[in-house]
């Protein structure tokens, strides 16, 4: 027993080399002033009632319960629901169709189609904004081509209407998202082993059998991929909505970051407004951690 001891007090200890650290150092400073500070400032300001300007009152939870109590608030994450169908469902949906028509059909310069097809995705969301705000105009090109087809009844202000506004503002984030879902899938497609789509073929499987039964399958991690980025993006909209609509007409196409920037620049509430934020962080953290919840792999 006293020469394992031995042995042991004489084993030579592995000295840890800290000199690594002293790299990140620098990246890490500039996490904690940029991003965790601000975050644990506006946390502790949402528990606060203050103007921007002064000294804070502590409140407590006062701002959560108001929030929570306003109509137009709990109206504003509906429609946040509600973009997450156009943001994230509608143009996964369509790049599952493209990458399920690819696997099937060999398209001559399809590089140049993918180009095309995903460029909105890299365009300022301002221009984007601008560009579909005089497309749905009263004198715009969808009036226009509507009357040349001889329906000019449909014609109408569409970012105008209340029933008509949040869909087409939608309609321009399906626009805007399905090329990045579209370039995942195709990715996700070219991975997939082709003895899998030649042993379906073997067992006379058709296009959807084929596409339901290998292709789907196998793009589960792209899926995912897709959907927490999708629905983030819908959540935290901002820009799209500022420059077309404005959150109206009325509160018809309010969503919760335009009520932050409103009671934070407009009504001098940056309590109320940090408030907001911090629930509108947890909201998007638990929506995405019960899509990777419910759609990872069971081990």
């Amino acid at each position: 027993m006293g020469s394992m001891n031995k042995f042991i007090n004489n084993r030579p200890h592995k000295k840890i080399d800290y000199s690594n650290y002293y790299f990140i150092l620098p990246a890490f400073l500039f996490y904690i002033i940029f991003v965790l500070y601000p975050l644990a400032d506006t946390f502790y300001t949402s528990f606060t009632q203050w103007s921007g300007i002064g000294e804070k009152k502590w409140v407590g939870l006062e701002n959560y319960y108001n929030n929570l109590n306003d109509v137009k608030i709990i109206s504003s994450i509906k429609h946040s629901f509600i973009l997450i169908i156009f943001y994230s469902f509608f143009p996964i949906i369509i790049g599952l169709a493209i990458a399920g028509i690819m696997v099937r059909v060999k398209v001559k310069g399809i590089a140049f189609y993918r180009a095309i097809l995903f460029l909105p995705q890299i365009l300022s969301m301002i221009v984007v904004g601008i560009a579909w705000r005089w497309i749905y105009a009263p004198k715009g090109p969808l009036n226009t081509g509507l009357d040349f087809l001889g329906l000019d009844n449909w014609s109408r202000a569409w970012l105008g209407s209340f029933d008509f506004a949040l869909p087409f503002v939608g309609l321009i984030g399906t626009w805007v998202m399905f090329g990045f879902a579209m370039i995942l899938f195709i990715a996700g497609v070219q991975k997939i082993p082709t003895e899998l789509y030649d042993a379906a073929k073997v067992e006379g499987a058709g296009p959807f059998a084929e596409f339901f039964n290998v292709t789907l399958p196998a793009l589960k991690g792209e899926i995912i991929v897709a959907l927490v980025f999708t629905v983030t993006l819908a959540l935290r909209n901002f820009d799209l909505i500022y420059i077309t609509t404005g959150g109206g007409p009325g509160t018809s196409t309010m969503i919760p970051s335009m009520f932050i920037y409103k009671k934070a620049f407009q009504m001098n509430q940056v309590g109320s407004a940090s408030s907001l934020g911090i629930m509108l962080t947890l909201l998007i953290f638990t929506l995405i951690s019960l899509i990777l919840i419910t759609l990872r792999d069971k081990k």
